[in-house]
């Protein structure tokens, strides 16, 4: 069966639109096989015209690989029993953060970053339906890692390659300490992470590069200033002058592709490759996302002192 693939957005170096995707059209191996060659290339597709579906998001994410479950059972699943790793999220009133930029609240904000940097293990790619958007905001952005790391000032880029970025699991947004923007704050803490920080408490730090290159021979630009604690042999006050420096770089030079949801979009982004964000939306309004994770990992993340274990704890990255 044909499905058809185009350019996301003329200007952009990553992204594609896919049509056609369908229960039947996903039996077809030679469709899977060319779905996962575009995003291979691509980085980003958002799959239009799709059912309305729980078990169809869960069809096309078997086509990227093994799903994850979520490490903790009372986070809210889409349909209990469906499959592992069908998770609901929730945001708006009693839901989520509320945070101040230049003077107007948001719900939902998410800053620049890549899922699982607390981890020494980065899930494969990450799935996305929004089941209840906003009319307006609540858009979730993309970065490509392999177009910021050609942009970034050269000067910058000689100092950070080579060099990694040290992560904690500080998940909340009033702790973020690199790449602000004037006059952020943190109005409302997210009414779950508590748990979630004590959940980590004792957990080791986490080591990524801040550069890594493909095996197609591109070089990444993969940091996440979220979360992001120092550089490895360089936590000092040069060292955190760099790293504001190439997130403030990173961030003022990222072309970024908002998605304004429809209940008929499905996306996949390559979190290996893609940094995401979330624009926030009013905080009396509701959001909800149902989301899936595809197991994975690129082999060069590890933990501090050469700690093992993985973390269990709330994986918030939508």
């Amino acid at each position: 069966m044909a499905i058809k693939v185009r350019q996301l957005r003329e200007n952009l170096s990553f992204g594609a639109a896919i049509t056609g995707v369908t229960m039947e059209a996903l039996k077809d191996f030679a469709v899977r096989r060319e779905i996962n060659d575009v995003f291979q290339r691509r980085g980003l597709i958002v799959f239009e015209g799709m059912e309305e579906s729980s078990q169809l998001q869960v069809e096309l994410s078997s086509v990227f690989g093994e799903l994850k479950d979520h490490p903790i059972r009372g986070v809210p699943r889409a349909i209990e029993n469906l499959a592992p790793g069908v998770i609901e999220v929730i945001s708006g009133p009693g839901h989520s953060a509320i945070v101040e930029i230049q003077g107007k609240q948001y719900a939902s904000w998410l800053p620049w970053h890549f899922d699982h940097c607390y981890n020494n293990e980065l899930n494969r790619a990450g799935v996305l339906r929004c089941v209840k958007a906003v009319a307006e905001g609540g858009m979730t952005g993309f970065a490509d890692g392999i177009e910021l790391y050609k942009l970034l000032a050269p000067e910058l880029r000689s100092q950070i390659e080579g060099r990694e970025i040290l992560y904690t699991m500080h998940m909340g947004l009033g702790e973020m300490r690199f790449g602000l923007s004037p006059g952020f704050r943190e109005i409302v803490q997210h009414p779950g992470l508590q748990a979630t920080l004590d959940c980590a408490r004792g957990t080791p730090r986490s080591i990524h590069p801040a550069v890594w290159t493909r095996s197609t021979g591109e070089k990444v630009l993969h940091l996440s200033p979220w979360m992001a604690v120092g550089i490895v042999d360089h936590e000092d006050p040069a060292g955190e002058e760099l790293l504001e420096a190439v997130c403030q770089d990173m961030i003022a030079k990222i072309r970024p592709y908002h998605h304004k949801w429809r209940p008929t979009d499905m996306l996949i982004w390559d979190n290996w490759r893609m940094l995401h964000s979330v624009t926030g939306h009013d905080p009396s309004l509701t959001r909800c996302v149902h989301r899936t994770t595809i197991k994975g990992d690129y082999g060069l993340g590890r933990f501090e002192h050469g700690a093992a274990g993985k973390y269990a704890v709330l994986e918030a990255t939508v």
